[in-house]
């Protein structure tokens, strides 16, 4: 094995990243037969991770934890860079591929600080920065309150602890790859829609070097791929962005895709549903399903998804 790595991996700093960039690096030294040394782990520090105290949409979006990786891609400080997919755009620089997608995790959000929705308390604080999350509670708990909550999985478990909010939500893949399985209630997918391409890992090289791409390929999980390929592809021609309130839940059932889709008005009192099956590589039904959604949503509705992603 030669002293110089293979693949110098990019990651965010984050505890929940540097997890994250273990596990492919595993998953990649595994494929190929490689020592550890293989594969170098390069931290990069996000824009997203220097601002705590307001919303990802107030500061630019989605790529603000991508942007830095990006940039060292480009300049080849690095060779890929791992990112958890329901953080990235979906319209990503022309340079960039998306070479893999590892099997997805639990896809499931956690519920901290009560047993169930039904038994929050009546008129407490949920403590989120998630469109999503907040309109999707609010949706079924009208009388819930929310305060922003921002950081890394630590962070926000410690905000919650001292008192600033009454009731949390996380990611089931972010705590169970933390090895916190234990905590919380895991909300059910038929309850509580989940994030586009949440639980799931990406792993981006530049589109032009062939011999990282391919290396990286020898670890693409084929049934994941074809889910997030659909979240994805629905999320753009919804016109989605950090604004947007979005529950999607696609899981592959035999040759085809089971979707299912929920978008919301900020405050959770309007709510539009759609499902259907179609098959992954299908973009003309992805956006005929997403062009469905938006004619049936109310103007409270539409108005949150007229950007891209």
């Amino acid at each position: 094995m030669p002293n110089t790595p293979l693949i110098r991996l990019g990651t965010r700093r984050s505890q929940l990243a540097m997890a994250q960039a273990h596990e492919a690096r595993a998953r990649l030294c595994a494929a190929h037969g490689w020592d550890e040394s293989a594969v170098e782990l390069v931290p990069v520090v996000a824009d997203g991770d220097k601002v705590q105290d307001r919303a990802l949409a107030e500061l630019g979006g989605k790529a603000l934890w991508t942007r830095g990786l990006d940039q060292w891609l480009a300049e080849g400080k690095i060779d890929a860079a791992v990112h958890s997919l329901k953080d990235v755009e979906t319209i990503r620089p022309e340079g960039i591929a998306l070479a893999a997608i590892l099997p997805r995790a639990d896809r499931r959000d956690v519920l901290l600080g009560a047993s169930s929705i039904a038994s929050i308390p009546r008129g407490a604080r949920l403590g989120t920065s998630a469109p999503r999350r907040a309109a999707q509670m609010k949706n079924l708990r009208p009388d819930i309150e929310t305060v922003l909550f921002r950081g890394n999985v630590a962070t926000r478990m410690a905000k919650l602890q001292a008192g600033e909010a009454d009731v949390t939500l996380l990611a089931a893949a972010g705590l169970e790859r933390l090895g916190e399985e234990g905590v919380g209630t895991p909300l059910e997918l038929d309850d509580f829609l989940p994030a586009p391409s949440q639980g799931a890992i990406g792993i981006e090289c530049r589109a032009d070097d062939t011999s990282t791409r391919d290396r990286i390929a020898a670890i693409d999980h084929a049934p994941t791929r074809a889910e997030v390929s659909v979240e994805r592809g629905v999320l753009e021609a919804l016109g989605g962005s950090c604004h947007s309130p979005v529950g999607m839940l696609a899981q592959a059932e035999g040759d085809g895709i089971a979707l299912t889709v929920a978008l919301f008005s900020a405050d959770g009192a309007e709510r539009v549903d759609g499902s259907c099956a179609l098959a992954a590589e299908d973009g003309h039904a992805i956006r005929a399903f997403a062009k469905d959604l938006l004619a049936r949503a109310t103007p409270g509705i539409a108005v949150l998804f007229a950007g891209e992603q």
